[in-house]
């Protein structure tokens, strides 16, 4: 059973999947051993991440292992329904579609976690914390999960303080494969495709303000600057301010910012970092986007309130005319710009997070009721044997210590 858009769709979505796997050798190898193998046999699947192909490459990597797949977005606009058609077609359970209702993604939300699952993929922490929530019974048959994203982590860790988690959850986000390339050089890349490729607008000469200097925020930072912008960095971390003034960046309040910048994105995982008192305050014409996981980090329904005239401005552009006479531009309704308003992340780079996202439910998997039931790293082995293979994709070779050398550094 599925719930989806259009299954006539699946030969576009089939084309999307056979480019993406084309371009992600880790995972194709991760395929051919689960293909042999059938470590997942018997295990039922809950995941929530993004549905696009790469996405649905993952999906049908896991399935190769013998899991029984339940399958829905993670965000209401970046769905695409050639790609959930085609993981229909290829026998998955898939409940999504693209410009999902609130209430039409709760109920998506739902299907895969009533087929009851023993594994959740999760990314922003929405099934973890519904099955919690309202599905305590099924909490038995769940082996354990793993989190994408540095949101969703922070809601594991708050639960797991709290007394809450009720099984262990693998932090993929934290491996060093993932968050120092997914992070940094992903997030930097595609959130750039998807501010470009919907405004159509110059990047070089603008005033970029990047609200947040994580990874995600050196990332859009940095190619910020390689585009030809001058870039501002906001930030609420001392440490982080430092970095970014060291980096060559520019360091204000969002106070100071607001009426300097061109293009706002947002990258703190925080809520209201643009409030109401900041709009007032922006130039004509300003453009706002968001690459946080939730649409809070840009008060969207704020600047809604205070606006005297709302129209679509352009394709996933909706401009807001204020009572002092200027407009500004919100992307993709503030959601993420770079999956709402693009295709996410480059395949290569999702090639890493997807193997560790494999890799970690084929080992809790593996370890069955040996796991605590709190928020876990990804084992090291799994990061290293990641990290390796995919310089042998490349064809990059590198030094190894000899035993003399391993004697002197443990001396």
């Amino acid at each position: 059973m599925s719930e989806i858009r259009n299954p006539e769709l699946w030969q576009e979505g089939a084309v999307k999947i056979d480019w993406v796997k084309r371009n992600m050798p880790l995972l194709r190898g991760i395929e051919k051993e689960f293909s042999e193998k059938k470590p997942l046999k018997g295990i039922k699947i809950a995941l929530s991440v993004h549905m696009e192909a790469k996405t649905a490459y993952l999906c049908k990597v896991l399935a190769a292992g013998g899991a029984d797949m339940y399958v829905t977005g993670s965000n209401v606009l970046s769905t695409q329904d050639d790609v959930a058609a085609a993981l229909v077609k290829d026998g998955l359970s898939v409940f999504a579609w693209h410009a999902a209702t609130q209430e039409e993604y709760e109920h998506h939300l739902r299907c895969v976690i009533e087929a009851g699952p023993n594994i959740i993929v999760d990314d922003g922490g929405d099934l973890v914390s519904l099955i919690h929530r309202e599905y305590p019974q099924l909490i038995k048959d769940v082996i354990g999960g793993c989190e994408e994203t540095t949101t969703g982590i922070n809601r594991l860790i708050a639960m797991a303080q709290r007394g809450e988690l009720m099984f262990p959850m693998v932090m993929v986000n934290n491996a060093n494969s993932k968050y120092l390339f997914d992070n940094r050089y992903g997030t930097g890349q595609s959130v750039w495709d998807g501010i470009n490729r919907t405004t159509n607008l110059i990047v070089a000469g603008k005033n970029v303000v990047v609200a947040g200097y994580g990874w995600c925020g050196k990332g859009v930072a940095l190619r910020a600057k390689g585009l030809g912008a001058s870039v501002i960095v906001t930030e609420v971390n001392p440490i982080r301010a430092m970095e970014a003034v060291m980096d060559g960046f520019k360091v204000m309040t969002m106070d100071e910012a607001a009426p300097v910048g061109d293009l706002f994105v947002t990258v703190t995982g925080c809520t209201k970092v643009i409030a109401e008192k900041h709009f007032e305050k922006m130039k004509d014409g300003a453009i706002l986007c968001n690459a946080g996981h939730f649409n809070v980090e840009v008060d969207v329904e704020a600047l809604s309130k205070i606006a005297t005239d709302t129209w679509e401005a352009r394709k996933n552009i909706r401009g807001y005319k204020l009572s002092n006479g200027n407009s500004l531009f919100v992307i993709a309704e503030g959601r993420l710009v770079n999956l709402a308003a693009g295709d996410g992340h480059p395949a290569e780079i999702m090639d890493m997070s997807f193997a560790v996202q494999a890799l970690s439910v084929a080992y809790l998997v593996h370890n069955k009721g040996m796991i605590p039931s709190t928020v876990i790293t990804v084992p090291d082995e799994i990061d290293e044997y990641v990290a390796s293979k995919k310089l042998e994709s490349w064809g990059v070779s590198i030094d190894s210590l000899t035993k003399e050398q391993e004697a002197y550094l443990n001396s």
